[in-house]
């Protein structure tokens, strides 16, 4: 493996130094400069910025981000810079670059009367951009997310995937940190990944992937950081929108946001509410191979049909005191009631061959549970700007959430009688677990430049939680009055975690370069308590320090290099620390390990974007190596399979990724990704070597077409190729979506038709091996849905949505 890992290492610089013998010596200018509204002073963003030479030839150009601030760089020499957005007269300016840096200050941009009542076409948002430390996806526009949830947005998402638990990987890997507006958030709520359901895309205006995460966000999640960023309109007067959608297996529900701005004041809210029915099932082909028994194996088949209501609700108030000085306030408030139903049918036979086999037993396992979570969030969010320079800035948050969750399971083990051929009652069980969390975060941020060129950025951080989980399962015995307690399965763990973090972050640039140093310092005490049927009690305490680097080159305004590192790791959590036991399969038991330690990782990423007139390309080189890494490891005792976490030794992974964004033309864009990436992990638990080599890949492509009646239609594909884990394998996997929209209503609404998962491919499938035992299984979610969706906007049409302006206003950064 060392051999492995220095290959590796030796490709890594290899690339390093062919990406960075291209450079290019011309002499060049950097122009600055700000676009705002003339009347209201409000940036102006997605305006477009180009400059021309003598014969009336575009040399580079650039569209405006939300702050309205633009920079361009051109060879010294004469030019015309000319400014240009949808209802605002043109400028046209002289440009004379014959020094290093040019500040244009301020440019304010006045209303074409004659145009506003003729503006029909307009531009769009583009669905993917390129920052120094991560990319935004513009997800409001894409059709396969109307009428979905967060966990199908995420699915769409380049190198992003969702398994059946509803746990994230980026690139290929776990341990994904997800905010909500910069910061944690009740609306993931205990349940991770599988909360993501609750979510309604209609509410979502964009996600950020950060895969190589700097000193200034929190150092947990290995493989980066998705931030969702909610819907929050900032024009004023009244507005928003109302939307409301219908599919099948059953899907209904109604979402809305209104906002309301009147001088200091500014008021919004959300409310949805969502029905939904999910159909899935699969099977799972086990075959044992004990040392002092004969063989023989199990065929489980299985069936699981869920349903259930959610309700979300968000509202708040910004209060600005005056233009520097903005205070935030809002609530959310999340229920959730929902019912699964599964059966387990497991066949046992005398063999392992298929051909030759005999049935000996057959039975079958019912569960049917209710589950009901409820989260309350408060939040509270301080601004201020000093001076002219919007840049130089103080923020402090402070959150409060806590949430519950109740499992009520009535579990039925009945057998099957082969003389009557049919299904009698033999055992009836009950769990029931009873969670609270309760969670503190004080955080504050501080930013001052330092000239035009350099700034100096630190924060400080402090997070308290604590996690109650009571967990028991009784089961009804003939003859007694009383069910008695399982006590192998039953218990009462109590989590505790304070984190607290500071960090600082040094920038600077100079000429076609630019640099970012950071370092994190960051001390968890974390405690766990089992408290039955042995009170035990685990503690541990560490300090660790992160430094991250980031490095941009211009070479012009068309090609930029970048490259970065950072360290990270992940705390086992509490889902990882807990010993308490999933019995909704008895053969198939998940457990925690208190004793699991955090994952350690370097991550290196060096990347090259392209920038075309119609076209964006980003090609990256990505290299991570991880120590302690955990997996969840199989061991079978007694015919019982038994799932928990382990600490193996270390992995590396190395890979390439491709995003690619063309406009064809006026009505057609696509956009393509490609992950291809390489991985070893080895290690030892219990004296057994666990380890695994692979080399795989994933793509997505999307097609979207735009037609001139307000027509618009949309084909994506994923597709992600088989990989080798230390256990056995994930097989291939594949999926298509389909959408239609129509504009409605004066383009004040929108008609959208959405079909999820076309060819009804989006099938798990692995193998998995070890001592004495392999399964083969295959496991569906859920089956091809079709939504049908209606969205209305209050006092705001698409056209005007998309023009840009900064419409809709993010969270702020976790620290």
């Amino acid at each position: 493996m060392h051999k492995t890992s220095t290959t590796i290492l030796k490709i890594f610089i290899l690339v390093l130094l062919s990406i960075s013998t291209h450079q290019v010596w011309a002499q060049s200018t950097t122009v600055n400069g700000k676009l705002v509204d003339a009347k209201t002073n409000a940036p102006l963003a997605y305006a477009n910025v180009s400059v021309f030479d003598s014969n009336d030839e575009l040399v580079t150009g650039t569209v405006t981000p939300e702050s309205g601030v633009f920079q361009l760089q051109v060879e010294r020499g004469e030019y015309t810079l000319r400014i240009q957005f949808i209802s605002y007269q043109t400028v046209n300016r002289e440009l004379i670059a014959n020094q290093n840096k040019i500040d244009l200050g301020t440019i304010e941009l006045s209303e074409d009367v004659n145009q506003l009542s003729e503006v029909e076409v307009v531009a769009k948002r583009p669905q993917m951009e390129m920052k120094l430390d991560k990319r935004i996806f513009n997800v409001s526009e894409d059709l396969s997310n109307i009428g979905s949830n967060a966990e199908s947005l995420f699915d769409n998402l380049p190198s992003v995937t969702v398994d059946i638990d509803g746990n994230v990987s980026l690139r290929g890997s776990g341990n994904v940190r997800i905010l909500i507006d910069g910061r944690p958030s009740g609306l993931v709520g205990i349940s991770g990944g599988s909360a993501l359901r609750q979510i309604q895309a209609d509410q979502i205006e964009r996600v950020e992937v950060i895969t190589n995460p700097s000193a200034r966000y929190e150092a947990e999640g290995n493989a980066g950081i998705i931030n969702i960023i909610m819907k929050k309109e900032k024009k004023g007067g009244v507005n928003g929108s109302v939307s409301a959608n219908l599919g099948y297996p059953i899907i209904g529900g109604v979402n809305s946001n209104i906002n309301y701005r009147k001088g200091n004041v500014n008021l919004f809210g959300s409310y949805g509410i969502t029905y939904r029915e999910n159909f899935g099932g699969g099977y799972i082909d086990q075959q044992f191979t004990p040392d002092d028994t004969t063989a023989y194996s199990t065929y489980v088949d299985r069936e699981r049909e869920r349903s259930g209501i959610s309700q979300n609700a968000r509202f708040g108030m910004d209060y600005s005191f005056n233009e520097s000085t903005t205070l935030t306030g809002s609530f959310l408030y999340r229920i959730s009631d929902e019912n699964n139903l599964s059966y387990n049918y497991y066949d046992d036979y005398d063999g392992i061959n298929k051909d030759t086999r005999e049935l000996v037993r057959r039975s079958v396992r019912i569960q049917n549970e209710k589950e009901d979570e409820e989260v309350l969030e408060y939040d509270l969010n301080f601004t201020k700007t000093f001076g002219d320079n919007e840049d130089h800035k103080l923020t402090a948050d402070f959150q409060y959430r806590n949430n519950s969750e109740i499992e009520d399971s009535d579990l039925r083990n009945e057998r099957f009688v082969m003389s009557t051929e049919q299904y009698v009652d033999s055992i009836q069980q009950q769990s029931y677990i009873s969670e609270f969390s309760e969670n503190i975060l004080m955080q504050a941020n501080y930013v001052k430049p330092l000239g035009e060129t350099r700034s100096f950025e630190t924060g400080w951080r402090s997070t308290l939680r604590t996690i109650t989980n009571e967990y028991e399962v009784t089961q009804n015995v003939e003859g007694q009055e009383a069910d008695s307690v399982l006590s192998d399965f039953t218990n009462d763990f109590i989590y505790n975690e304070n984190i607290h973090a500071l960090y600082a972050i040094y920038n600077s640039e100079f000429d076609k370069f630019t640099y970012q140093l950071g370092l994190r310092a960051e001390l968890t005490d974390i405690t766990t308590q089992l408290k039955q049927p042995v009170d035990t009690i685990n503690a541990r305490d560490y300090l660790n320090l992160f430094p991250s680097v980031f490095m941009t080159y211009e070479f012009n305004k068309l090609h930029t290099l970048q490259a970065s590192y950072s360290r990270r790791f992940d705390r086992p959590r509490f889902r990882s620390l807990n010993p308490f036991s999933n019995f909704n399969d008895d053969r198939n038991i998940r457990i925690g390990n208190p004793n699991l330690n955090p994952e350690f990782t370097d991550s290196y990423e060096v990347g090259l974007v392209n920038n075309f007139s119609d076209a964006t390309l980003y090609s990256g080189l990505y290299y991570r190596r991880t120590t302690g890494v955990a997996e969840r490891i199989n061991t079978v005792i007694d015919g019982v399979t038994y799932t928990q976490p382990q600490n193996l030794a270390e992995r590396n992974s190395i890979g390439i990724e491709n995003n690619y964004s063309h406009d064809l033309n006026d009505w057609w864009r696509l956009n393509g990704n490609l992950n291809i990436y390489y991985s070893d992990t080895y290690g030892v638990v219990n004296e057994q070597v666990f380890e695994a080599e692979t080399f795989t890949a994933s793509g997505r492509a999307t097609s979207q077409m735009s037609f001139s009646n307000d027509f618009n239609v949309q084909l994506s594909a994923f597709y992600r190729a088989p990989q080798q884990t230390t256990q056995g394998t994930r097989k291939a996997f594949y999926m298509v979506d389909l959408g239609f929209s129509k504009e409605v209503l004066d383009k004040k609404g929108t008609l959208a038709l959405n079909v999820r998962d076309l060819l009804n491919s989006r099938r798990w499938r692995t193998t998995t091996s070890g001592d004495g035992f392999y399964y083969d299984s295959e496991f569906q979610w859920r089956t091809t849905t079709v939504t049908l969706s209606f969205d209305y906007r209050i006092n705001s049409n698409k056209r005007n949505r998309e023009k840009g302006g900064g419409d809709y206003e993010g969270g702020g950064d976790e620290f």
